[in-house]
């Protein structure tokens, strides 16, 4: 079921008014130069029409004028990326060019809202709308990154625009490709995997044993709190320049995230459960592993979402003190020190991928994992 009936609230009819304000101020602008630029006009008017539609729209049917928006809003931003394209000084765009600039995030901003006021019983509705507020959010981000650093004419040494940082990633694809293996693939899963299992098996046994729990987490405490800046170099005397050294100081980042909280995990249990388990004469091993293992869950897969981006993290800066010629990190370090700003960008976006699907494959396997939970079943409500 769709509720498409919900009027505007005061902030919606405040962007919708902003829109339109923004627009006639351009379109304004624009009459005084005489029609001297038809993007610019199509897009003020495009503006115009947007806005009045969409407050109208949105009294009688939200999500279709959360479609209407969002498909003028996106039309508006490619008049401006054309009209970007064809002129030939960059750092003169004038005042009209950024209201509309404005006038046209603020009616993605509207879709937005309205996207949200959407309810419905389908969870398929409900999945397709997660995904897409977010990567409306993000595009807008990166349409106004493309719009001030082309607008302004900002250098490349400085901040490049994601369209430059577009074109270098899709001619750099090889050597993006052997960084994201020796970094990634070596150095981040080899030492995730480790560090992760030996995290979780010590923090067994520091359950079984109140001696190592006393005695072992304290020291725990104080070596997950030393600086990666100050273990990388070690790291890399002990163990060599390649990956190897860096998949150390990877299973030295995530060892005590895991270790703490799977300890906090098996302490979840309460006691009415352990009382119950005692009534049905279980062991220790039996307890462990048909009540508090499960009860730790979510305390575990905490942890392995925390050292996804610990361990990308780690591996990039311990390659900044040591490393063969390839890595997300070396090629950080060398290309910064030649001015390529645009292939470092193109490296950042690269690790931010895969840190993103990373998190992303572990936060789904825990959805398949623990869906009984209560704290699962009441995020999915």
């Amino acid at each position: 079921m769709l509720d498409s009936t919900v009027a505007p609230k005061a902030l919606e009819r405040f962007l919708y008014l902003s829109a339109l304000c923004f627009g006639v101020l351009a379109l304004g602008l624009l009459l005084l130069q005489f029609f001297g630029k038809p993007l610019l006009v199509s897009t003020s008017l495009l503006v115009i029409v947007a806005a009045i539609v969409g407050y109208k729209l949105s009294f009688h049917n939200s999500a279709m004028a959360a479609v209407w928006l969002l498909a003028t809003s996106s039309l508006a931003a490619a008049f401006l990326l054309l009209f970007l394209s064809d002129i030939e000084s960059q750092g003169a765009v004038g005042f009209a060019f950024w209201f509309l600039v404005i006038a046209s995030w603020v009616l993605a901003w509207a879709s937005v809202s309205r996207f949200t006021e959407i309810n419905t019983l389908s969870r398929g509705v409900n999945a397709a709308l997660s995904i897409l507020i977010p990567l409306i959010f993000g595009v807008w981000l990166l349409l106004l990154w493309e719009f001030v650093t082309k607008g302004h004419d900002v250098p490349k040494v400085l901040l490049p625009a994601p369209s430059d940082i577009a074109d270098r990633f899709m001619h750099s694809i090889p050597t993006l490709w052997a960084d994201f293996k020796q970094t990634f693939i070596k150095s981040v899963l080899t030492g995730y995997i480790m560090g992760c299992s030996a995290g979780f098996l010590v923090a067994i046994l520091i359950d079984r044993s109140p001696f190592l729990k006393a005695g072992l987490l304290p020291v725990g405490n104080l070596v997950a709190a030393l600086p990666i800046v100050g273990v990388a170099p070690i790291m890399v005397m002990w163990f060599g320049f390649d990956w190897q050294s860096k998949a150390a100081v990877v299973v030295v980042m995530t060892f005590f995230p895991m270790l703490v909280n799977t300890v906090a995990g098996l302490s979840a249990a309460s006691r009415i459960q352990l009382d119950l388990m005692n009534t049905y004469a279980a062991n220790y091993w039996q307890t462990l592993f048909k009540l508090r293992l499960p009860e730790a869950l979510p305390f575990i897969f905490n942890a392995l979402k925390i050292n996804s981006t610990l361990a990308l993290i780690g591996a990039i800066v311990a390659e900044f003190f040591g490393t063969p010629i390839v890595g997300m990190g070396f090629r950080i370090s060398t290309e910064v020190g030649k001015m390529n700003v645009d292939l470092v960008w193109a490296e950042i976006a690269v690790a931010a991928l895969a840190g993103s699907l990373f998190y992303g494959l572990i936060a789904l396997l825990e959805r398949l994992v623990t869906f009984w939970h209560p704290s699962m079943r009441a995020a999915a409500r």
